[in-house]
């Protein structure tokens, strides 16, 4: 991961200033690794959570499921799938919920710490898929 420019939403900012959550930690790892997955990742709060976007959304922070806390990557509003094997996982993160949808569970402190290596190499690969909006 390089260094790349990021904004911050105000409104994720203080959806997290406010969160009361046994992973806060964690959350704010996540949410550090996603925004420097690609130039010009961007997020709101969306479904009660952070959300992340390039164009169209493609990842959401789960954080009140039977896991403590969930990164659901998906490909935006529209209807699409990834090819077969197009997602290399080696360190087998993720499972999937469909031909467009996976998640991957993070179960406990320093889980997103320990797996940060592997979860970005899964995120810059995911975010190639992603829809980008059309300019203008």
């Amino acid at each position: 991961m390089g260094s790349r420019r990021t904004r911050s939403a105000p409104s994720v900012d203080q959806f997290l200033a406010e969160l009361d959550h046994p992973l806060k930690s964690d959350i704010e790892t996540l949410r550090q690794i996603i925004l420097s997955t690609a130039e010009g990742v961007g997020e709101e709060v969306k479904w009660n959570a952070p959300s992340f976007h390039t164009g169209e959304h493609f990842a959401t922070m789960r954080l009140n499921g039977k896991e403590p806390l969930q990164l659901i990557l998906h490909l935006g509003a529209r209807k699409s799938q990834l090819p077969p094997g197009a997602i290399q996982d080696p360190a087998g993160m993720l499972t999937w919920l469909g031909p467009d949808r996976a998640c991957i569970n993070f179960s406990g402190p320093g889980v997103v710490s320990n797996r940060a290596g592997a979860l970005a190499e899964i995120l810059c690969q995911w975010v190639q898929h992603v829809p980008k909006r059309p300019a203008g």
